[in-house]
């Protein structure tokens, strides 16, 4: 066959295949449509089916990645769209997975509870993390899901989160890190070791000391599996020597406030050092980045918004006072703080981009007189909270206080006075079965750094330009230009 087409010469050999290449991508179109016929659905509008008209994507995709532009890649994507299905559209390259593209509520919505089971991490998902995650709670589907978030879950509950000496420990460091009073810092570095030490302690009962060791690179951010490799001696002397214990001393362990660690409690429910390895693996990078982030998101725009430090410092100075550790209460009770953090997650969540992947034939629901939206078992949907929670449409144009509402794309806490986002409009810890378990610890240390600052710091100052900002999307959404700022103490006398 080889020596027949070399036979024809060139020019013949390439009609030939790239006919054979037309029928094989054309058939496959024609295939998909008749399986989304049959179901009773239809298509969303479509980008490209083919290399020929799908490639162009997939190249602008990596560029806009590579150049830190991916919100304006996935933002453009819809102006493909059409009227009847303005928010998700269609992309496949070679034909056999078709990615879905979304940003619409209802679509998350249904993702994340209504066709929960439907959809899942899937097996690319999985084998492409496992090296990392493993089996833990961030890969898996069905039973071996749910019983990862069984181990996990007993570490979160409040009575667990309300006990604040961690934070207090590791934001007393961060704060001794900080410069002299009107002296450049890049904060962002900061938060992203102190939520390391928060969480390594959280973890294990015991440190990496990130803030107290600068140099040391505890998770680097290049070579893939020199990074799981250096993870993984880290925890290793912990997982063993927990595992030296008897089930009577963890259940001993288990009595005490102060030396139970999230690690003890998952070897009493395991002893495998594989299943432990893959949940600490998962909780350590998720407790690390997306606080970190979020943290590092807020004082930016604190810094451009004096006027937003000197309501929350007057706020956080008659509640909790200049110098006392807030207690679980304080936090609560701190109205403006909350809707602070709230806007930084709303105009930055932790995860801009997820996916799942269909686990069976199913669909997505249309738009109010449309039909349903197929998705076939392999495709993979793409949704963006980031992109979702940014639409204007989803805002009203007037507050309740008869006001126009503030613009969607700027930072503006006082919009949470007296407007609660509609049901799925405002997902920053995603929804359903899959809700981040973590959330009210993320939200607890976030509050206690910020107090903590807020208390000793009457104002702030940014020293990069601030209009250069770009948003870098890797897993989670940092400032690509780090944070750099000047803390100013309050002078003697001076209280807000």
């Amino acid at each position: 066959m080889v020596s027949f087409l070399l036979g024809l010469g060139p020019l013949y050999t390439s009609a030939l295949v790239l006919g054979f290449l037309t029928l094989l991508f054309l058939s496959r179109r024609l295939y998909v449509d008749y399986r989304i016929r049959k179901l009773g659905f239809v298509r969303a509008p479509v980008l490209g089916t083919n290399p020929i008209t799908g490639l162009p994507f997939f190249i602008k995709a990596g560029y806009c990645q590579t150049k830190d532009r991916l919100d304006s890649f996935y933002r453009h994507i819809f102006d493909w769209a059409t009227p009847e299905c303005p928010n998700c559209v269609e992309i496949t390259f070679l034909g056999r997975v078709r990615f879905l593209m979304t940003r619409e509520p209802e679509h998350v919505k249904t993702i994340l509870t209504t066709k929960f089971r439907e959809y899942g991490k899937g097996k690319q998902f999985h084998d492409a993390w496992s090296p990392f995650l493993g089996d833990s709670i961030f890969t898996t589907d069905g039973q071996q899901w749910s019983d990862s978030r069984a181990l996990i879950r007993p570490m979160f509950i409040k009575d667990r989160v309300r006990d604040l000496e961690i934070f207090d420990k590791w934001t007393t460091t961060l704060i001794s890190k900080l410069p002299a009073s009107g002296h450049t810092v890049d904060v962002m570095d900061l938060f992203y070791r102190m939520t390391l030490d928060v969480t390594t302690d959280f973890l294990l009962g015991g440190s990496v000391n990130s803030l107290n060791n600068p140099f040391r690179s505890f998770i680097p951010t290049h070579r893939y599996y020199r990074g799981i490799r250096i993870l993984e001696r880290f925890i290793s002397p912990f997982i063993e020597r927990t595992l030296s214990l008897t089930p009577s001393e963890l259940d001993k362990l288990s009595k005490s406030d102060k030396d139970f660690t999230f690690l003890h409690n998952t070897a009493r429910f395991t002893r495998d050092a594989k299943v432990i390895r893959d949940q600490l693996m998962a909780v350590l990078i998720a407790g690390r980045d997306t606080t970190a982030a979020t943290l590092s998101w807020t004082v930016y725009e604190l810094a451009h918004y004096p006027a937003v430090w000197s309501r929350l410092r007057s706020e956080v100075l008659a509640t909790v006072g200049p110098c006392r550790p807030p207690t679980y209460e304080d936090l609560k009770a701190l109205t403006y703080l909350t809707h602070t953090l709230n806007e930084t997650l709303r105009l930055y969540p932790a995860v801009p981009y997820n996916l799942r992947a269909a686990l069976q034939d199913t669909s997505l629901p249309g738009r109010p007189g449309q039909p349903d939206i197929a998705v076939l078992e392999g495709d993979v949907v793409v949704y963006s909270t980031y992109a979702m929670q940014r639409r204007t449409d989803l805002y009203p144009e007037v507050g309740k206080n008869g006001e126009r509402f503030a613009d969607p794309g700027v930072f503006c806490p006082e919009r949470w006075d007296g407007w609660t986002p509609k049901a799925w409009n405002y997902v920053p810890f995603n929804g359903g079965p899959r809700i981040c378990v973590g959330q009210n610890f993320a939200m607890t240390e976030m509050a206690f750094t910020l107090v903590r600052l807020l208390q000793k710091y009457q104002w702030l100052e940014y020293r990069g330009n601030w209009h250069a900002q770009f948003h870098k999307a890797e897993i989670v959404g940092a400032p690509g230009h780090g944070v750099p700022v000047a803390f100013f103490e309050a002078e003697d006398g001076e209280i807000a």
